[in-house]
């Protein structure tokens, strides 16, 4: 029953793990002054840690993109991940914009996999500003089919919580491949008309559910009437000061407190990436349901086996970590639940088959990062990755260009590959490099299209990366563009007009070359880059006679890079794309 003293809420909370579903062996913390290597996440041990913190006053919510970034899903197009997503059975779940990945079909695919009768749970997915046109796209074939709702209520301890989906709209729009059906609704008008029906309907909590990136939600509480709580994902934020401890990039507290537009206290709250972490927050509400305090912490989740230079730690320093890693409320060394692994060992068996192959060796992490300077730290928890990629990006990202220029080398030529930062989504562990790695880095549908331009269509279209990169600060740091076969300084204090990019510098024959806007160059890239998504919008100008889809596998062209022997290095800094790197401050960043 309601409490005139007042009531309690916990949410469990998880966001973009991107069906990385296994857990990731290659990880590291700094543990006792050390640097230790360990296994993150893993669907089970997530399954295990929401079990064994879950109550009757708890909500278990994910925030979107579940789908999309490893070979789980190149393999089970998302049925992987529902089966997994059925074992933890989320009171929620928002869609995220690499829910649309694979167009409308491929969504309603998944969802359907989500529904599946085989599991004794039913999810409801969520978004009050993503609106199927009934009989347009198939998530909405029939008014009685329709699976996306804006919003759902549920009860606990007594009282009623609605719980309002949010959708980032132009990242969907520009990044993914909704289809025509889809109608996108402004985020915030949105979800202040869905309180708004809520508060009137009698319930006494509302929490928004959104994919739409850590900044963007504080933005968002600011702006709204009768909030009191938002989980969120997408921009992959790791929450939680005493991370730092660890050698963790963090992004800000946990949870985070702002006001929203009543003045009233709103907890902003995200679990960082893949399956990684389960957020734990603690609510108090006073008798009339207004937020009193904020509480909880993030749960790292963690395997016990503890490596040094690649080698088991010995049963002495094995017995001090573990007793660190106890001490430390926000470290949890889990043991997956049985049943969630007997799914995930299903699909893993599969997995291995396809992607056990190794092709090389790597001898020190390449670190993935989306830009360099102020503006992109989190992508990495790996110690020391933040500091080696400040100057110049992601180490991962230069090689997946080098790997493209390498392939369309051999088949028809090109003079510079270009890549987007956000178009690949994995470090790469020192050790073995096998086909599994590749397409953990690469895990989209893509293909390599090569486009003749002249040097002036091509500093422009990247112009475009870059106006489009300082547009999104906080959002989609994604169209950072990395190249092969071209170098350039960037300055962030100019305006577009004036050029961003500067002293552009082309190598052939050995020697670089500054850019030359009139002489005509054959570019190649991804197939999503090339029609324009991701603010490469001038890509998508190349007429139908200047562009040729090779058909070539992107993924397929990293494997072959590293199979012809390549270097899997971290590339010399002279062969880097950006070769000097100025911040919206002034602050200068150069290898």
């Amino acid at each position: 029953m309601p409490s005139a003293q007042g009531f309690g809420l916990r949410v469990l909370h998880v966001n973009d793990h991107h069906s990385r579903i296994a857990p990731d062996p290659g990880q590291s913390l700094r543990l006792d002054g050390e640097e230790v290597q360990l296994s993150f996440g893993g669907f089970p041990r997530v399954v295990a840690k929401l079990q064994a913190l879950r109550g009757d006053d708890t909500l278990v919510l994910h925030a979107g993109d579940a789908v999309a970034g490893d070979l789980y899903f190149t393999l089970f197009q998302g049925q992987a991940d529902a089966d997994l997503m059925n074992q933890a059975c989320f009171d929620a779940f928002v869609l995220g914009n690499h829910e649309f990945d694979a167009g409308d079909a491929g969504l309603r695919r998944f969802l359907d996999h989500l529904a599946s009768p085989a599991w004794d749970c039913e999810t409801p997915v969520l978004s009050a500003n993503v609106r199927p046109k009934v009989g347009a796209s198939p998530l909405a074939l029939r008014r009685s089919d329709e699976q996306v709702r804006p919003s759902v209520v549920v009860e606990r301890g007594g009282r009623r919580i609605g719980i309002v989906g949010i959708t980032a709209v132009d990242k969907t729009i520009s990044s993914s491949a909704p289809g025509p059906g889809i109608v996108f609704d402004d985020e915030t008008r949105s979800a202040q008309r869905e309180i708004d029906a809520l508060r009137a309907d009698g319930v006494d909590v509302v929490v928004l559910l959104t994919h739409i990136g850590y900044r963007n939600d504080i933005a968002l509480a600011h702006a709204l009437s009768g909030v009191d709580v938002i989980v969120g994902g997408d921009s992959h934020s790791l929450l939680g000061d005493a991370l730092r401890e660890y050698g963790l990039s963090v992004d800000g507290p946990y949870p985070t407190v702002v006001p929203n537009a009543d003045g009233d206290p709103v907890c902003v709250v995200q679990a960082w990436q893949y399956s990684w972490v389960v957020g734990e927050l603690e609510v108090d509400f006073d008798a009339d349901g207004r937020v009193r305090r904020c509480g909880g912490r993030p749960h790292l989740l963690l395997g016990d086996d503890f490596r040094q230079s690649g080698a088991p730690v010995d049963d002495a320093r094995r017995a001090r970590l573990l007793r660190s890693i106890a001490a430390a409320p926000e470290l949890s060394i889990v043991t997956p639940d049985p049943a969630a692994q007997q799914v995930l060992d299903f699909y893993t068996g599969k997995v291995q088959e396809f992607a056990g192959e190794v092709l090389g060796q790597v001898p020190e992490r390449l670190c993935l990062r989306r830009a360099p300077g102020s503006h992109d730290r989190s992508r990495d928890g790996t110690p020391g990755c933040a500091e080696a990629t400040d100057a110049q990006g992601g180490h991962i990202q230069n090689l997946v260009a080098h790997a493209f220029l390498d392939q369309a080398r051999r088949y028809g030529g090109a003079d510079i590959a270009l890549q987007n930062g956000g178009g690949v989504r994995d470090g790469v562990s020192a050790g073995a490099f096998t086909v599994g790695t590749a397409y953990t880095v690469l895990p989209f549908k893509n293909t390599l299209v090569r486009l003749t331009m002249t040097g002036a269509e091509l500093k422009q279209a990247l112009e475009g990366a870059i106006e489009f990169f300082l547009g999104n600060l906080g959002a989609n740091t994604g169209s950072y563009p990395y190249a092969a076969g071209l170098r350039w300084r960037v300055d962030l204090t100019r305006t577009r007009e004036q050029g961003r990019l500067v002293d552009m510098e082309v190598l052939r024959d050995g020697a670089w070359q500054p850019l030359d806007p009139a002489a005509t160059y054959r570019i190649v890239t991804s197939d999503y880059l090339a029609s324009g998504k991701d603010g490469y919008d001038d890509l998508a100008l190349i007429p139908a006679e200047r562009r040729e889809d090779t058909f070539f596998d992107y993924a397929q062209a990293l494997i072959d890079y590293v199979r012809a022997g390549r270097p899997l290095s971290r590339p010399p800094p002279e062969t880097v794309s950006t070769q000097h790197f100025r911040d919206l401050d002034g602050k200068t960043y150069a290898p």
